[in-house]
């Protein structure tokens, strides 16, 4: 993790007399600026006052820079900025004005007021594109009147899931809201050229310099694109742990932001937590982020947490296939396919055995005892019913498999297996083995609370149900499958969060950062 180069934000207590605080101003370099003409003037003053700037120079001064961090952290005062004892200047004035010029050029970090927040539903105020796709579940921030002067991204191996702060259009609204957008990785060049269109907003809104934007970046692409990203828009890019901006997302949306964490069921799609969280310990539990790939993750405590395993089998995986086996162009096509879909025409079913259930075992007729299992042997049929001199039409022996308005059959395919059956097939063959491996990794950690998330999720019916099947199925109840409305942007929400003070929750939920060795 890179260390930063921005200098701390004044606190109130860093000037006489201080701010309350209460008090907002439009912009950060606003507020810097008035701080910067009062402490003019009180300098001024005090010049007619003390003693010859030599004197104030004594190594046993009395009165420290306010300005001045605690050795070696990151608001120290750098040792060029420290005059020698034999040239009669003020230091302390000196000092603070450089400071605080540095705070104008970098704004810094800026508090986010979470307090009333939640979560909207209607239209994105962001044009659409075919480039990106715009959640249009906005967090609404009522209660956040200063500017916000960073975006952040999460860039995987097939999504960058960006996250940037915009103000209420309407006059008479204050505050603002979180957008969420998401752009293929292959397409990086529109997310940064998205980025700098609101580059150029926030100059036009703010008056700030265009550099002064910000990008808190995460994920693999936080360092395959770095050069690119800050070549293109001269902009700074921080570079955040991946792992870390996972967890600090995952528990900003568990406990500041009200309806986003549920269970789903069949009988009850979405059940939200209760909001506090009961009892107020989140702590410890699993996080299941489904990607390209699959990572999991034991979380003991804030910031506190060890990758205890995942797998290779994930989005990417299911992407890939269906890219092969479907006509389908991207992963949202995919799981509209699967929405469609009837896997009983592919998958071998525990009935297709038994002839009904095997409840001794506990196993229903609709079980998968084989995910793809019928698909040898009707391929098998059809071709040999191609060698003995038929014309290639199996309708008569597999009309369920007929061609329907808007499916895609496979090409060359004798037995013609309906693209929707395929993607429903194997959306259940990797979320079962997701769901299966979860409830393993939660079993040996002694972990009853599992939660969800990546894009691969998609707030996908299926996908979620199949997950919380597998759960409630391996662990008989004992353990429970959680689920989030923004479950794709955990490590772009934590990188957007990494860029504010510690503690500025309202329950201060991030304070203390420890992480274990990860594998």
């Amino acid at each position: 993790m890179e260390a930063r180069g921005t200098s701390p934000p004044l606190s109130a207590t860093s000037l006489n007399p201080p701010f309350k605080p209460t008090t907002y101003f439009t912009s950060q370099a606003q507020r810097v600026r008035r701080q910067l003409s009062g402490l003019h003037r009180r300098g001024t003053k005090r010049a007619r006052l003390q003693p010859s700037p030599r004197a104030s120079m004594s190594p046993s001064s009395t009165h420290p820079d306010p300005t001045a961090g605690e050795p070696g952290s990151a608001g120290a005062t750098p040792a060029a900025h420290v005059a020698s004892a034999g040239v009669p200047t003020r230091p302390r004035r000196t000092t603070a004005q450089s400071d605080i010029h540095e705070t104008i050029l970098h704004p810094g970090n800026v508090r986010i007021n979470v307090q009333g927040a939640f979560i909207v539903s209607d239209e994105p105020t962001t044009p659409r594109s075919e480039d990106y796709e715009h959640d249009p579940r906005d967090i609404r921030l009522p209660n956040h009147t200063a500017v916000v002067s960073h975006v952040a991204v999460d860039i995987g191996g097939s999504l960058a899931k960006l996250v940037y702060f915009s103000r209420e259009p309407e006059e008479s609204s204050i505050g603002g809201r979180l957008n969420f957008l998401k752009f293929e990785t292959d397409r990086i060049d529109s997310c940064i050229e998205f980025m700098r269109k609101l580059q150029a907003d926030h100059r036009r809104q703010n008056g700030s310099a265009p550099e002064e934007l910000c990008v808190m970046a995460t994920g693999g692409g936080a360092f395959k694109f770095y050069d690119k990203i800050r070549e293109a828009l001269g902009v700074e890019v921080i570079r955040e742990d991946e792992m870390e901006c996972l967890i600090i997302g995952l528990d900003f949306f568990i406990t500041e932001i009200p309806d986003e964490v549920f269970t789903y069921r069949e009988e009850s799609p979405m059940e939200f937590i209760p909001y506090p969280p009961q009892p107020p310990s989140i702590y410890p539990y699993l996080l299941v982020n489904i990607g390209s790939g699959v990572s999991m993750v034991k979380v003991s405590g804030p910031r506190q947490y060890e990758r205890i395993g995942g797998t290779s089998l994930g989005g990417g995986t299911l992407w890939g296939l269906l890219s092969l086996l479907t006509g389908a162009r991207n992963f949202e096509d995919m799981l509209k396919l699967a929405e469609k879909g009837d896997n009983s025409t592919v998958d071998l079913l525990v009935g297709d055995i038994y002839g009904a259930g095997y409840n001794k075992i506990g196993l229903k007729s609709t079980h998968i005892a084989s995910s793809f299992g019928k698909v040898y042997k009707m391929k098998r049929a059809a071709e040999r019913e191609a060698e003995d001199g038929c014309n290639g039409d199996s309708s008569s022996h597999y009309s369920e498999h007929d061609h329907v308005a808007g499916s895609s059959e496979l090409p060359h395919s004798p037995a013609k297996f309906r693209s929707e059956d395929i993607s429903r097939s194997l959306l259940y063959a990797v979320s079962n083995n997701i769901g299966q491996i979860a409830y393993l990794h939660a079993e040996k950690h002694n972990l009853e609370k599992i939660y969800f998330g990546g894009s691969f999720i998609g707030g996908h019916a299926q996908t979620m149900h199949t997950l919380s099947y597998a759960i409630r199925f391996w662990s008989k109840g004992s353990k429970q499958a959680y689920f989030l409305r923004h479950e794709g942007y955990l490590g772009s929400v934590g990188a957007f969060l990494k860029r504010q003070p510690r503690n500025w929750g309202r329950r201060k939920s991030f304070e203390g950062t420890k992480r274990t060795s990860m594998e």
